[in-house]
């Protein structure tokens, strides 16, 4: 294994006017950057299309809590136009969909100073998943996530803070975002470490208005949320069923409990237990009432699913665990041959 490079220092996160840089400006990232922008936050926007003219045009929109706020943000096309304006941010929030990332990390090269934070803030096993975390797997680079190494060389491992979201979130339009329930953005690092770092981007988004506690070990954050996203979402982009009908199908429940249990038993030879059995977990989504999962918006907004992030590093994970997974495989299977037929995958 190769020595890691020092981290980025806290320090310009620290300072009373950081600036941030938001990839991807969808429901996710356009919420953030919306609440950032409104605490004082010097905001820019790498954006295309629609969104970069919206963005120009109009600013950044935000529905929330009954209130609408529109917000002024600095948006450009390319990385290096940004650069050339802005200088190199403190701080950005990777918020694209996971099939975005290998396409779009090369070209954001110009963004990263020496002591730019990249705060990921995805769905599914991100691409740094075993970066400074121990166990038989540690470094291993998970292809159905990262063919080839390419989002790892060109985003450093040194670089990244983990980001768990716990919220949902929509666009109206573009750059103009509704934000339906939950405020809880937990940090990381991948090493566990509570860092300098970590804690300035943790104070950085409660002084927007976020929770935002620091986790010991990111991964098991992941890990939870995945445990129920994994079934969840696919199932309601094929069926275009919320949440709370999936749950009331007693067949399509039970088939959601024997994948998650192949997931929690690869969690527990990667160092990661869940304590709770699925049937917990139902009713810790039940709770959230009907909803449109992530991944059944984009379905109907005709974008890329994130099948690979979501249910195919978990079948992975399992190929190198040792962990049988053929609800996992029926469940992929099903879910890709639907968003293959819609030209989405």
């Amino acid at each position: 294994m190769t020595t890691p490079s020092p981290q980025p220092s806290a320090t310009a996160l620290q300072a009373a006017a950081p600036h941030v840089c938001i990839v991807g400006a969808g429901a996710i990232g356009g919420w953030v950057g919306a609440r950032l922008a409104l605490a004082g936050v010097r905001v820019s926007v790498l954006a295309r299309t629609a969104t970069l003219a919206q963005l120009r045009a109009q600013g950044l929109t935000l529905h929330q809590g009954g209130a609408t706020h529109t917000t002024a943000v600095a948006a450009y096309e390319t990385a290096s136009d940004l650069v050339a304006a802005q200088g190199q941010p403190d701080l950005i929030v990777l918020s694209l969909k996971a099939p975005a990332v290998a396409a779009v990390a090369p070209a954001l090269a110009p963004l990263l100073a020496t002591h730019t934070v990249v705060l990921s803030a995805m769905n599914g096993v991100p691409w740094w998943f075993f970066d400074g975390f121990g166990g038989a797997l540690a470094g291993t680079r998970l292809n159905s996530v990262d063919t080839g190494g390419v989002i790892a060389a060109a985003l450093p491992a040194a670089h990244i803070v983990g980001c768990v979201v716990h919220a949902s979130a929509s666009t109206d339009a573009p750059a103009v975002v509704r934000h339906h329930f939950g405020t809880k953005l937990i940090v990381g690092e991948p090493s566990g470490t509570a860092s300098a770092r970590v804690q300035a981007v943790a104070a950085l988004l409660q002084r927007a208005g976020f929770e935002a506690p620091v986790s010991p070990q990111i991964q098991r954050d992941v890990w939870y949320k995945l445990w129920g996203n994994m079934t969840m979402n696919p199932i309601s982009a094929i069926t275009g069923a919320t949440t709370d009908r999936v749950l009331a199908d007693d067949l399509v429940r039970a088939f959601i409990s024997r994948v998650m249990l192949e997931a929690r038993t690869i969690g527990e030879r990667i160092g990661i237990p869940i304590d709770q059995t699925p049937e917990d977990r139902h009713a810790v989504t039940a709770k959230l009432g009907a909803f449109r999962t992530s991944m059944l918006q984009d379905v109907q907004a005709g974008r890329a699913v994130e099948l690979d992030a979501l249910v195919s590093a978990v079948r992975e994970l399992g190929q190198l665990t040792g962990v049988p997974t053929p609800e996992t495989d029926t469940l992929f299977g099903l879910s890709r041959l639907h968003a293959r037929t819609l030209g989405l995958y």
